[in-house]
């Protein structure tokens, strides 16, 4: 018997602005320890099925059809029938770990309550077995991150703390909304590993929603391709990846970059003044207006004195004035006395006018905390940060707010970053407000029409609100926000790891296309190395708070130094499920001989 059956299922939203369909006429199944994954753009309804086979659909919503999880019909039940289902039978990890957790209560408290709401265990059992589920799913230091608040772990950890919830009794099903997006490579491998074993030792099916054709060749056994609300290729997942029948799969399997690793060409964005790398044809973007002109992002890199762990800039590369943002010898300590966390040691970076600067390195390596830094979110224990020649540490009052009005911020979960009681139009327009308070109301909403059109939004999304939105649109409205002061440097912590992958590719060539006319800088921090290597001029790769290396992009990702940079190369899934499972096989072999 399958354990999930889906048939016909119709989804339509009641909003402020009349219906709005979601899904249409969707029928799929899932059987015992297999995976299905359901990839489609931002906005398909792929996220709509998931929540549907939960029960989990907002009030707003209306569904017809049918659908069974172990034999329960979903549609229609009531709420006590599933919370009795949910968790045991069925269990989901949401897309942004920032609404599944409490910020109010300890992860471990929290593991431990999903466990005892479904099994008779006493609460110092549970808490043993809460530390149990945070060592399964590679959260370092179990014990003591049991008692740790969500704000305390970096946005990897906190979606490793989801997971473990979702896993903590074995479900029968497991309903994964994009499970890997703010992780990492090297722990991503883990988890699907993880995930992996789970379906073949319980037999547990998994319904897996993502953007990442990675992660669904190295993971998927079917695959049902959306576009719009309806199912459109439904295959294998060799036939779907490797052999696609329909026109809009081709496109969205085109648009997937592709990390390239020694002996192959390429050259990123800076170079091309496009995102796609030399090589490699430039497929057309799926339901996507085209990019408003074609410059070229030719940003040049600066020849100065390499850092400690940088490799020597080539010769004809033109330096591109003073930094923008300097950080120098900068340590950052969280807590104090024994348990005090070393989240930077020493850590020094130059972002130049009109330079992408990519930020790698495992999740916890401390990117994310530099990036603050930069921005003076995070003030440092040691060491100096410099914005725009201004010591940043040393601004007050008036001067600190002029300092921080030329910087945008594009943060890593929208959820968090977008006010749910404000309309589109009004997120994006509180920089307006803030820091240009006599801009006339008119020329305010034509700039936050501006800014919308930039990131291939329609001006009729501004009446809405955040939660109306997918997940890939409320990133999207976090980056117009960010762009709509038209700002000397953006600071993008996991821009697109929201963004399926044709959406992706249009809003960095948005960001390029806007640096080459701006010229402002970017700091651009993520795990994914692929749009690092297509995207950023220069690379910095970091590791439990230190620079590991640093230096040309393309000489440092195709040649890298440090055999921690080699590893996390090796562990970007590749979009082929053949290629991927003889990785996989070599892998394995490794780590035995």
């Amino acid at each position: 018997m399958n354990i999930l059956d889906i048939e016909d299922l119709s989804v339509v939203f009641t909003t402020d602005t009349g219906d709005v369909p979601a899904v249409g006429g969707v029928s799929l199944r899932v059987r015992p320890g297999e995976t299905l994954a359901l990839v489609g753009e931002s906005g398909s309804g792929k996220s709509t099925v998931a929540l549907a086979a939960m029960g989990l659909l907002p009030g707003n919503a209306r569904a017809s059809g049918r659908v069974t999880v172990d034999g329960t019909e979903i549609v229609g039940a009531g709420e006590a029938e599933l919370a009795g289902l949910r968790g045991r039978t069925a269990s989901m990890v949401f897309q942004e770990p920032a609404s599944a957790l409490d910020p109010l209560t300890r992860i471990g408290r929290q593991i431990a309550e999903v466990v005892r709401n479904h099994r008779p265990l006493s609460r110092a059992e549970a808490a043993r077995e809460a530390v149990e589920l945070l060592r399964k799913v590679g959260i370092p230091e179990p014990e003591r991150r049991a008692s740790a608040f969500p704000f305390q772990l970096s946005g990897g950890q906190r979606q490793r703390v989801v997971i473990a919830m979702a896993i903590a009794n074995s479900p029968s099903l497991l309903i994964a909304d994009e499970p890997t997006t703010a992780l990492d490579v090297t722990v991503q491998a883990e988890i699907l590993d993880l995930l992996r074993g789970l379906a073949a030792d319980s037999g547990t099916g998994v319904l897996l929603v993502t953007h990442n054709m990675g992660v669904v060749a190295d993971f998927a056994d079917r695959v049902a391709v959306m576009l719009r609300g309806d199912v459109v290729e439904t295959g294998s997942v060799e036939e779907v990846l490797l052999r696609p029948t329909h026109e809009y799969t081709r496109r969205l399997l085109a648009a997937v970059p592709r990390l390239k690793v020694d002996g192959e060409g390429g050259v990123p964005v800076g170079a091309t003044g496009s995102v796609t790398g030399a090589g490699e044809a430039s497929a057309p973007v799926a339901a996507e207006a085209p990019a408003p002109g074609d410059g070229q992002a030719t940003a040049p890199v600066a020849a100065e004195a390499p850092a400690p762990g940088e490799k020597p800039v080539a010769d004809d590369e033109e330096a591109a004035g003073p930094p923008v943002v300097h950080l120098r010898d900068v340590a950052v300590r969280f807590g104090r006395g024994p348990g005090a966390v070393r989240a930077l040691d020493g850590v020094s970076l130059d972002v130049r006018p009109g330079e992408t600067v990519g930020l790698v390195g495992e999740s916890g390596s401390g990117k994310s905390t530099a990036a603050r830094v930069a921005l003076g979110l995070v003030p440092t224990n040691s060491g100096s940060v410099s914005l725009f020649g201004t010591d940043l540490g040393r601004a007050r009052g008036r001067a600190r707010r002029a300092l921080l009005s030329g910087v945008g911020v594009v943060l890593q979960d929208p959820v968090a970053s977008l006010d749910a009681r404000m309309s589109v139009a009004e997120c994006v327009a509180e920089p307006l407000r803030t820091h240009r308070r006599g801009m006339p109301a008119a020329e305010r909403r034509e700039r936050v029409a501006e800014a919308l059109e930039l990131v291939r939004l329609p001006r009729e999304l501004a009446r809405r609100g955040p939660r109306e939105l997918s997940g890939g649109q409320r990133q999207r409205v976090s980056l117009a926000r960010a762009l709509v002061l038209r700002p000397r440097l953006l600071v993008a912590d996991e821009p697109t790891s929201a963004l399926d992958v044709s959406v992706q590719r249009t809003v960095l060539e948005v960001i390029a296309e806007l640096q080459d006319e701006l010229g402002f800088a970017c700091l651009f921090v993520s795990h994914d190395l692929a749009v690092v290597q297509e995207f950023a001029q220069r690379v910095v790769v970091m590791r439990a708070g230190r620079v590991e290396e640093q230096g040309p992009t393309m000489s440092t990702l195709l040649h890298p130094e440090t055999e921690y940079t080699r590893r996390l190369i090796a562990a970007v899934p590749v979009p082929d499920p053949v290629a991927q499972r003889r990785r996989r096989a070599a892998d394995r072999t490794g780590a035995t001989a």
